[in-house]
């Protein structure tokens, strides 16, 4: 008996277009027209971070996104700078990608703005590629009052390709077997692993077009590149990606950090500090429903020179009670007091359920779980009902006593 031919894959690239840019749009309409800049306060040209995100008004005066916030002061004083809020990004994130499910259960999330959907087994239920690409276009725009830009294609490479190219509110479809047509005129830059190096050495070799790269023999881009990297490289350039969208690959930590608009040596303020961004982190892991069980501290000192240290917990935490202590630990043995603090930050990777729901699992199941040491239960419900708290009157509405007289915190 023949067997039946493979079922072409349909792939979705999702990017929602300068996200945090156009969230702060949304909830101010004055900015719209205007440059916007996500990142700290520039301060006359001589402020601290980067750029997060930049609208495509701040992109024309060569703004992007880890630029220095004092070269994007010089390039475009005009702009309007703003602080990122991740954790009200995450919000939005959120009901985006509950948007995203709705259509398939195969989603890989890059980023809180960005994603791969697999919606091969959705066509018969919704339509094909570009029918649940519009649908999906249509309800983030009616919902949340936000534009994306999606790819549709047969590999997650294409798909990536085409939702770049029209951004922003663009949607590129490029039917299966077109593919080399399509990525041909497109310039090498656009190849996943072509960075610099691999620009100039494709250059050196005249190569400079995706389909100039196909074209080229397989052996002698191997030659140039090494086996590895020509290989990949010439099969990306023919539209032969053969990887699948991974719904597990997802976010690998959570975390946040701040950047001091002046180097700190008082030791409580950093402390206080790195006790803010633990409160957090913890919110954050509470919201997506997941603990982590490994806590990371970033350390930089004046002079730009960071350290990290990291600590495995006994099980997965999703508490400031939980992780603090442990920050704070890692903090005092990598300190040096006679250094200045230029950046402090958290974060939580190893993500698993949170130790009270496990322990819930297993009384529904019949068994018989004694207390967690430590009192694990009740500072989640205390957590959680924090959390109610301030979702209900804003976050600044319950504060820990250390942090009232603490710097504002940023991301």
């Amino acid at each position: 008996m023949p067997q039946p031919e493979p079922r072409t894959r349909t792939v979705l690239h999702v990017d929602m277009d300068a996200f945090y840019a156009a969230v702060e749009i949304r909830e101010d309409p004055s900015l719209r027209g205007k440059p916007v800049v996500i990142g700290s306060d520039p301060r006359n040209g001589r402020g601290r971070g980067v750029v997060s995100t930049a609208n495509y008004e701040a992109r024309r005066y060569g703004v992007h996104s880890a630029l220095p916030i004092s070269q994007a002061w010089r390039r475009c004083p005009r702009a309007a700078y703003i602080r990122p809020r991740i954790g009200f990004y995450a919000e939005i994130s959120a009901r985006i990608f509950d948007i995203f499910r709705s259509f398939t259960d195969q989603v890989e999330t890059l980023s809180l703005d960005e994603a791969f959907l697999d919606v091969t087994a959705s066509r018969r239920l919704f339509g094909d590629g570009p029918e649940i690409a519009a649908r999906i276009k249509r309800r983030v725009a009616r919902e949340e009052r936000l534009t994306a830009s999606v790819g549709v294609a047969a590999s997650k490479y294409v798909a990536k390709v085409a939702s770049d190219l029209e951004k922003p509110d663009g949607l590129v479809v490029v039917p299966a077997g077109t593919e080399r047509e399509f990525l041909a005129p497109l310039e090498v830059s656009r190849l996943w692993g072509a960075g610099p190096k691999v620009q100039a050495r494709l250059a050196q070799l005249e190569l400079h077009t995706i389909g100039a790269v196909a074209q080229l023999d397989p052996d002698a881009l191997e030659a140039s590149l090494g086996p590895r990297l020509g290989r990949r490289l010439h099969d990306l350039a023919n539209g032969r990606d053969a990887r699948r969208v991974n719904p597990a690959a997802g976010r690998k930590s959570l975390g946040k950090e701040v950047t001091f608009p002046e180097d700190v040596s008082d030791r409580d303020r950093v402390e206080n500090t790195l006790l803010g961004l633990c409160e957090g982190v913890a919110r954050g892991l509470r919201r997506h429903g997941i603990a982590g069980r490994t806590v990371l501290l970033k350390l930089r000192w004046d002079g730009f020179e960071t350290h990290t240290r990291q600590r495995t917990l006994e099980r997965p935490a999703d508490t400031t009670e939980a992780i603090w202590p442990v920050a704070r630990s890692l903090f005092r043995d990598a300190d040096d007091p006679r250094r200045q603090v230029r950046l402090i930050g958290v974060s939580l990777s190893g993500f698993d359920q949170p130790a009270a729901e496990q322990l819930a699992l297993l009384d529904e199941e019949g068994g018989a779980p004694s207390a967690p040491a430590g009192g694990e239960r009740p500072e989640r419900r205390l957590a959680e009902t924090m959390d109610t708290l301030t979702e209900r009157f804003g976050r600044d509405a319950l504060k820990r006593a250390a942090l009232l007289d603490s710097q504002p915190r940023g991301s």
